[in-house]
């Protein structure tokens, strides 16, 4: 949710980096710091899925859909990456294992935070943003009418787990699943150079991005609101109108 959406305009560009930071850890300076370094488009999940089309976004969705057909899921792992130099935050972080195999050249960039002070920060956001109704409430938005789908598959994914101890289990999966010659881990704390050294490129001339995840969040949401409450107002008053007018008419 860093802004505006990346949107790749080179289909034969391929992911250089898969980011294995959870979701509100620094996903958002992350991906504006490879944006910077690798000179190209970089999805960064929270913006793609509330910023872009809405078959940008259903592509996502058939991601999910085939869990259980890896063959399929690949195939659609690969359309919905295709152009990005980069990924970071949910939902690619649920296809780590994936991506490394689609993109074998690739290396993986994980950074920590201590999972205490994430999970204060998670609460918040679980409590203000999936209210029951806001499937309803954005039915009307395209694009933006999938993010509760998508935030119910990605949920279904840490449903047996709670508080810091998703992003404890998470670590210990990446590091699991990931091979040791390809896992890299940096502190963001420690600006460009480790990321600089790591993919071979030279520092950019520029203060390294100190994105607060959790103000784009709120950012984002406040827009999503004003934008979708406008679409209901004018929405009721196309209805009013033609109801008036039937019955003027009859």
């Amino acid at each position: 949710m860093g802004g505006v959406p990346s949107v790749p305009t080179d289909p034969n560009r391929s992911l250089q980096v898969i980011g294995a930071g959870f979701a509100r850890t620094g996903t958002v300076s992350m991906a504006l710091a490879l944006e910077k370094i690798l000179d190209g488009p970089v999805c960064h999940g929270g913006t793609q899925l509330l910023g872009r089309e809405d078959a940008y976004v259903q592509k996502w969705l058939a991601v999910y859909a085939a869990k259980d057909n890896k063959p399929k899921r690949l195939a659609a792992l690969r359309e919905v990456t295709r152009g990005f130099v980069a990924i970071t935050d949910t939902p690619g972080t649920h296809f780590i294992e994936d991506l490394c195999e689609i993109y074998p050249d690739a290396q993986v960039i994980g950074w920590r935070r201590d999972p205490e002070k994430w999970w204060k920060s998670m609460e918040q956001m679980i409590k203000h943003a999936m209210p029951g109704w806001l499937r309803w409430y954005l039915i009307i938005m395209p694009g933006w009418r999938w993010f509760p789908v998508i935030m119910g598959e990605m949920s279904k994914r840490e449903r047996d787990l709670s508080g810091s101890g998703i992003l404890e289990h998470y670590y210990s999966k990446i590091e699991r699943i990931v091979p040791e010659n390809r896992m890299y881990w940096v502190e963001l704390s420690d600006g460009w150079a480790p990321l600089c050294k790591i993919l071979d490129k030279p520092i950019p001339d520029c203060p390294f991005p100190r994105a607060n995840d959790s103000k784009a969040v709120e950012e984002t949401a406040r827009y999503v609101f004003k934008r979708t409450a406008l679409a209901w107002m004018g929405l009721m008053g196309v209805l009013l109108a033609v109801s008036m007018f039937l019955w003027y008419m009859y």
